[in-house]
């Protein structure tokens, strides 16, 4: 049809025993912010790297304003006004903002580089964004919602048409979440086009005029946003109505497993205190919550229990009930029974180019060691699949690499790897970043299933829904201190009690 921009038609792909996407249509107005949503495997990210020009080897057509195009790679499509802004961003955090505006699309005049001309196209998109950021500032310095901007900035330069955003949101606290959809519903009213990728169904709600549902590779439907809820959402992702998110426990909360007392973290660097007077406990079979803005402290508090936080610690820390100094290393922290489980999965968790076996197994090889030296492998393999098993990692194996596998079943290799270390304390960063509502679900009742079980979960979040959904007990931090301490057994703790806690609100 003549007012499309894009059509997708039947497009189909195919990996080694594996069909990703199966006759596959979607089509994209001009000046339309259209959401494809699906869980973690249904297939959207590899749609969308078609388009881009990253894979090549697929059927079906791809009718860019009216012509059938086939992209031979990202170059092509990006001269096609195409641009992509993946979950994991693409900037190097070494060069400066203006500098990786223009990587490998520099202005070059008699063979060399017109860094005026460059810096003084850097400060017009940025004042476009309306970030307020030197062109000279290097990116490593800045926070991950002003890299967002630099990489749209980046997409603007290349005479962006048409705007892929996968997952833009993910690692946002609120604030800079709703002033990246406000700049994206600015593009759109420019005429831009913008396919927009996300597991929060409620902003998808919020932005998106069409929406697409994917489902095993499939296209289950596609309809104005206006004729979608949340459940209708969900209901086409997963092919079932889903059950209550947050099941209630019966767990029996017992004595204290850890505690800290006017713990601080010096972080010699920077030359600050990040985590300051910290007092904070969590008993057997409870999960305590922590919640607050990015940069509040939250994770530098976390590391520094787990012993892998770089800087001076003072205070005191007590773990099953007696007193000790802090735990020099993780290693130390693992073999006492106290685990972290990263935020960044992909960076810190797993090793992505090894298998679902090395990966789970890693932080746990000790217990599988004969005769001093002998690791048994059998025993070890045997174990690493009871726990996929359990978990329902989706695989055909557990030597398929975990670079593989979907946001959601990585994020089960990382459980896995945590709970064959048979920890006492649990500590949670961010367990359900960037996977799909489905996947999320079944992470919550693998932690219900462990606080049952007697271990006490910390869990970390930037979600406040799976705060108050998950959470006995609820910290805030803000400005590396607890802001506000609150019992929730009952459900009852509001968002906006949490909300002023961070903000400074709330005093303790």
């Amino acid at each position: 049809m003549e007012d499309y921009i894009l059509q997708m038609s039947h497009i189909t792909k195919e990996f080694p025993g594996v069909k990703a996407l199966d006759d596959v249509t979607l089509n994209l107005k001009k000046g339309e912010i259209h959401a494809l949503v699906g869980e973690n495997g249904a297939g959207k990210s590899t749609l969308m790297k078609v388009l881009s020009g990253e894979h090549t080897d697929y059927t079906g057509e791809l009718i860019l304003d009216g012509e059938v195009v086939h992209f031979k790679g990202v170059k092509e499509s990006e001269a096609k006004g195409i641009a992509i802004i993946h979950q994991e961003l693409g900037l190097i955090e070494t060069l400066n903002v203006c500098e990786n505006i223009f990587l490998g699309n520099e202005i070059c005049q008699n063979g060399s580089i017109n860094w005026e001309e460059e810096y003084k196209r850097s400060a017009e998109l940025l004042r476009e964004l309306k970030l307020k950021v030197n062109p000279a500032t290097r990116v490593g310095n800045l926070g991950i919602g002003q890299q967002q901007l630099i990489e749209i900035a980046k997409a603007l330069n290349k005479d962006c048409r048409i705007l892929i955003l996968d997952e833009p949101t993910a690692p946002l606290p609120e604030d800079d979440s709703e002033n990246l959809l406000q700049l994206v519903r600015e593009l759109k009213n420019k005429g831009m086009s913008i396919v927009f990728i996300s597991h929060k169904l409620n902003e998808v709600l919020s932005i998106a005029d069409s929406i697409t549902i994917l489902r095993d590779g499939h296209t289950i439907t596609t309809k104005p946003a206006a004729e979608y809820t949340q459940e209708t959402l969900i209901n086409g992702m997963v092919g079932r109505q889903l059950d209550t998110r947050f099941e209630p426990r019966n767990c029996v909360i017992g004595e204290v497993a850890l505690k800290v007392s006017d713990w601080s973290v010096y972080d010699g660097i920077n030359n600050k205190w990040i985590v300051q007077n910290v007092n904070l406990e969590v008993h057997k079979g409870e999960v305590v919550g922590i919640a607050g803005m990015i940069g509040a402290g939250r994770t530098e508090l976390a590391m520094s229990i787990f012993g892998s936080m770089e800087g001076a610690i003072t205070g005191k820390l007590e773990y099953q009930g007696k007193e000790r100094t802090h735990f020099k290393n993780s290693s130390e922290a693992i073999e006492a029974g106290v685990f972290y489980s990263s935020e960044d999965r992909k960076k810190y968790g797993l090793v992505l180019s090894s298998d679902i076996a090395y990966n789970a197994s890693l932080s746990s090889l000790g217990k599988f060691i004969e005769k001093g030296i002998f690791i048994n492998r059998d025993r070890e393999l045997e174990r690493v699949k009871e726990m996929v098993k359990k978990l329902t990692v989706k695989t055909p194996s557990i030597l398929q690499k975990v670079g593989n596998l979907s946001g959601g079943n990585q994020q089960k290799v990382c459980l896995a790897k945590a709970i064959m270390t048979e920890p006492k304390v649990l500590i949670l960063d961010e367990p359900t970043r960037g996977i799909d509502i489905g996947a999320k679900t079944e992470i919550y009742q693998l932690i219900n299933s462990m606080a049952e079980e007697g271990i006490a979960v910390i869990m970390i979040s930037s979600e406040l829904p799976e705060i108050l959904g998950m959470s006995d007990r609820v910290y805030v931090m803000r400005e590396g201190r607890i802001s506000g301490e609150f019992d929730n057994k009952e459900r009852t703790l509001t968002q906006e009690d949490i909300a002023l806690a961070a903000t400074g609100g709330v005093t303790v």
